[in-house]
């Protein structure tokens, strides 16, 4: 206010309105700004004509550079959106997602405390958006977090102690799991590059009785010994993996990971692993193919198989990443569900490891009309690979040409029945049934009594009997099992030396029309007698990854199909039949 009893406007610059009496400006903010205001929550929003935002560029520069543009301040993002429908369509937005937390009331104190695997960590009010927020947590990443930990548990058990890095650290979360639960066994550095993120990392560790490495003080409010050691470092993630070797190596940036992958493979160890998480969804579930052929150099379209194709796509990158380093890598698990694709790859090192896994990089052919597909073989022409006949039956091209993609096997199953039993040792109920399905999908088999003979042995871990062997007696177990499940395995194990089938088919994609499709359990009974190798898959409820070509599994589709019509009509005739006997004297 001025002197002589006048007020300037609070949202107009000096120069377009002058200082005046309260009435004249209580006129001015009615007419001018209270009456275009956006509602939210019970707070007015009104327009505002401060140079918040950036000049709106002009033609002729001078004369259009002095004009700001009038704009209205979001209170729950604070960001600066000029058109009053597309404020409401964004406070819209805000609402649907459940984001109604007003940023200004949510001070520093007003933390949001949130229990994971025992582990406590501080959240932000903004913690799950990206944007908003440095500390973002996804609570729709706990399997994520599961199936990492069961991962570094299962290495920890091979070497001690074990220095692991997660490199993206937001609340710390991820870190101060491995810590909490495997205490000595593991060395855990967490680094970030935000300063509000390490100040709220080193918050947790103290929330969780853990000491910050390099930090004095003891942790607050309690006097009892610290269970563990973690280091907190304020660092770009490609600098610290550049600068010190680890032996595990977690990568979940917002996005895509392929930024970081050269300086992952740089320093990790021998025989050590990096698991990768990438949640650029968009890309790579082919809804936006110019952003997957800008990262992952990759041709892709939407397929019936869509989510294999993205963890394949993915652990391409990764494979020349790695041998780039003259290094090569051994697939471990590859998982794609709805929010994630996380891949976990074993590191040999050597430029004949590299050359062995860069073989398997191969180009897709993918039939558009029937959804057929074969990976080239090295050094194949693209002739007559296909073994459908749409090219001959159809007009036009009906094949595409998709990759560069890893047509290795994506898992291990050794290491999946290890990771089981480390996620029965912890209790980690949640990802029990999926890690059952990822052994039976490694098998290629639809036998159940594999996974209980894997569930018995995991038993024996906690008696303390040593992984090493515990792996051994797994495989004889296998044996035991096979002799005992008679005339099924016999029909199997001689495949069981091919390569573990790509792909899978969906059920319901391959349906025939107007008839009834037998239960997908029984047609895994039915494709299995017919001697193909088959397994559910985790990608998709519906598919079944088998060794049989398309029109094989069609074939038997449609063997054990029934007439949706013939059931109807046989009961129609029958009281026809009944009907008419009655009427005859």
């Amino acid at each position: 206010a001025s002197l002589s009893g006048r007020k300037s406007c609070p949202l107009c610059p000096e120069e377009k309105f002058k200082a005046c009496y309260s009435h004249k400006l209580r006129r001015h903010l009615q007419n001018l700004h209270w009456k275009v205001f956006a509602e939210f929550e019970g707070f007015r929003m009104c327009i505002c004509h401060l140079p918040c935002r950036n000049l709106k560029p002009g033609i002729s520069g001078d004369q259009a550079s002095g004009r700001h543009v009038a704009h209205y301040h979001c209170v729950v993002c604070s960001v600066t959106i000029a058109r009053k429908t597309d404020m409401i369509s964004h406070l819209k937005r805000h609402v649907n997602k459940g984001e109604t937390e007003a940023s200004y009331s949510g001070s520093l104190d007003a933390y949001e405390i949130m229990k994971e695997l025992g582990t406590n960590v501080q959240l932000l009010p903004n913690y799950s958006t990206p944007q908003k927020s440095d500390t973002y947590f996804n609570r729709k990443m706990k399997t994520n977090r599961q199936l990492v930990f069961c991962s570094l548990a299962v290495l920890a058990e091979e070497r001690n102690p074990l220095e692991c890095l997660d490199a993206f650290g937001a609340t710390g979360i991820m870190g101060l799991q491995w810590a909490k639960h495997l205490r000595n066994s593991v060395k855990v550095t967490i680094t970030d590059i935000s300063d509000t993120c390490v100040k709220m990392i080193k918050e947790n560790c103290e929330l969780n009785n853990i000491r910050v490495d390099g930090g004095s003080r003891p942790p607050r409010g309690n006097d009892a010994q610290p269970i563990a050691t973690v280091e907190v470092v304020k660092m770009d993630a490609n600098v610290i993996m550049h600068l010190r070797p680890f032996d595990y190596i977690h990568l979940d940036p917002f996005g895509t990971a392929v930024n970081y992958l050269d300086a992952a493979f740089r320093n990790v160890r021998n025989m050590g692993i990096i698991s990768v998480t990438s949640t650029d969804t968009g890309s790579l579930y082919a809804k936006s193919p110019n952003v997957t052929q800008r990262h992952y150099s990759c041709h892709i379209v939407r397929t019936e198989y869509y989510k294999e194709l993205a963890a394949r796509m993915v652990l391409a990158s990764v494979a020349r990443a790695a041998a780039r380093c003259n290094k090569g890598m051994e697939v471990l698990l590859a998982v794609a569900l709805e929010h994630f694709v996380l891949v976990v790859v074993r590191v040999l090192r050597g430029p004949t490891q590299a050359d062995e896994s860069a073989k398997k990089l191969r180009k897709l052919v993918h039939c558009q009309w029937c959804e057929e597909r074969v990976f080239l073989k090295l050094g194949n022409m693209v002739d007559d690979t296909l073994p459908c006949n749409c090219h001959g039956s159809l007009p036009g091209k009906t094949a595409v040409l998709l990759g560069p993609l890893w047509s290795g096997p994506l898992f291990n199953t050794g290491f999946l029945r290890r990771m089981l039993s480390a996620a029965v040792q912890h209790s980690m109920d949640d990802i029990q049934p999926l890690v059952k399905t990822l052994i039976c999908e490694s098998e290629c088999t639809t036998l159940k009594s594999l996974v209980h003979g894997s569930s018995a042995l995991t038993n024996q871990v906690e008696c303390g009997v040593v992984i090493k062997t515990l792996q051994e007696g797994g495989e004889a177990g296998k044996r035991k099992l096979g002799e005992e499940s008679g005339n099924v395995l016999k029909k199997i194990k001689p495949d069981a030396s091919l390569e573990h089938p790509p792909f899978y088919y969906s059920i319901h994609r391959h349906s025939i029309r107007g008839m009834n499709m037998p239960k997908l359990n029984k047609f895994l009974q039915y494709l299995t007698e017919a001697g193909f190798r088959v397994s559910r898959t985790h990608f998709d409820p519906t598919g079944v990854r088998t060794d049989a070509s398309l029109q094989q599994f069609k074939s038997v589709l449609t063997k054990y199909s029934v007439h949706t019509c013939t059931t109807s009509t046989t009961t129609h005739t029958h009281t026809q039949t009944s009907v008419s006997t009655e009427s005859t004297p």
